[in-house]
């Protein structure tokens, strides 16, 4: 009956959404609403931006349904959560709202989710020492997390299918925990998610004439969703006999999220060294760097899930053989941070190489033999004449006159 309930979460926010997105473009094309163009953007024609629209009401609704025979008390506060990050999302859609406004509404959708949906931590599993943590600091600690998580799905969603794929990698991954560890509201939450991310892919990254993106309200959505499996992830794993409990559950879900949050440390590092705002817009961004060297979306995307796999993989095998966590976190870290760097390395030197490999244009030169020259002056007119002059070289020849003084 579980397996069941998880299959009929992931089917029917994959069907809401199919269902959903092209009535969604239909109405976007009539109202003129599309996606401004501008430098930094990889479309060449106008797109609408209200993929959001369709995973919203894939999500919530698999979710209701699904979860329906199950006690979830924070669901209700989970949703009133989304919906407020949703409806800023789409008005940033529709008009381009400040970093303030949307901060604002990011924290109050967190604090409700943390002080009402009992969504918060409440152990650090030993980070710096450190185990159970006092109230306040878990408010802190909870609404740093949330909006971190949240502004970094945000700013990775620059090319075709990576939010949404990196989101569906990272539901997948809690979904199959969650199920395997008993707790099944959360697992059929994560399957919902990746069932309507899957849904958008599609059109998103293989859509021709219903392409569309997911728009802020689509990438502040999975943030906050996202945000909210990995703190309930850490809150389930405190026991460490329980059945597959993870002993380093913060370096594993760390791990799940290294690829989003290491791009978005990086940007706003070069930014701040630039002195720029850290939310000024730029090509600084891992996947811009990527795709100068293989210049195609879907790949670039595959890329980096693929990256995000192996560092998964690489903090479980850490988990396995029992290291201490500070130090697992720092390795993942480490590894990350010297991935992400590779792609700006390898278009650095392949700049370098078409600079010493391009040679400058050569302009020919023609031997010009002078081969009359005659000077005319007007009768009694002393100080005045024209010379004229005839040329000819290697296909060229001409003649010129000119008046003196």
């Amino acid at each position: 009956m579980e397996i069941l309930l998880n299959i009929l979460a992931l089917s029917m926010g994959f069907a809401i959404v199919v269902i959903s997105i092209p009535p969604v473009i239909k109405i976007a094309r009539a109202k003129k609403l599309y996606e401004p163009l501008d430098e930094r953007k990889h479309h060449a024609k106008d797109i609408p931006p209200f993929g959001g629209v369709a995973i919203f009401i894939g999500f919530v609704i698999s979710t209701i349904v699904a979860t329906e025979s199950y006690v979830f008390e924070s669901l209700k506060y989970i949703i009133a959560s989304i919906i407020l990050i949703f409806f800023i999302g789409l008005k940033d859609d529709f008009l381009v709202i400040t970093v303030k406004n949307k901060m604002i509404v990011q924290i109050f959708a967190a604090v409700l989710l943390i002080t009402l949906g009992n969504v918060h931590f409440t152990n650090l599993h030993g980070i710096f020492g450190l185990y159970e943590i006092h109230y306040f600091s878990t408010v802190f600690v909870s609404l740093f997390v949330m909006t971190g998580i949240i502004n970094a799905f945000n700013l990775i969603d620059g090319i075709d299918g990576l939010a949404s794929g990196l989101a569906m990698l990272a539901g997948t991954f809690f979904g199959v925990w969650f199920y395997l560890a008993g707790q099944i509201q959360f697992s059929i939450m994560s399957f919902a998610l990746v069932g309507s991310l899957a849904g958008f892919f599609l059109f998103n990254v293989f859509g021709k004439q219903n392409k569309l993106f997911m728009g802020d309200a689509g990438s502040l959505v999975i943030g906050l969703i996202v945000s909210t499996l990995v703190i309930k992830f850490n809150e389930f794993n405190i026991i460490k006999t329980a059945p597959y409990a993870i002993n380093a559950a913060p370096a594993v879900s760390f791990a799940v999220l290294t690829v989003p949050v290491i791009d978005t440390l990086r940007v706003i590092t070069i930014r701040l060294m630039q002195k720029k705002s850290p939310f000024s817009p730029d090509r600084n961004h891992i996947h811009h760097k990527l795709l100068i060297i293989v210049p195609n979306h879907f790949k670039v995307t595959l890329i980096l899930i693929s990256v995000s796999s192996f560092l998964i993989g690489f903090a479980l095998f850490l988990n396995k053989i029992s290291m201490n966590i500070n130090i697992q976190i720092f390795l993942i870290f480490s590894t990350g941070n010297l991935l992400s760097f590779i792609p700006a390395i390898l278009t650095k030197r392949d700049t370098i190489h078409k600079k010493k490999t391009t040679k400058p244009a050569r302009i020919r030169r023609h031997p010009v033999r002078i081969i009359d020259v005659a000077v005319e002056k007007e009768p009694k007119e002393i100080d005045n004449g024209t010379i004229s002059c005839s040329i000819e070289g290697e296909g060229i020849s001409g003649s010129s006159s000119a008046g003196y003084k």
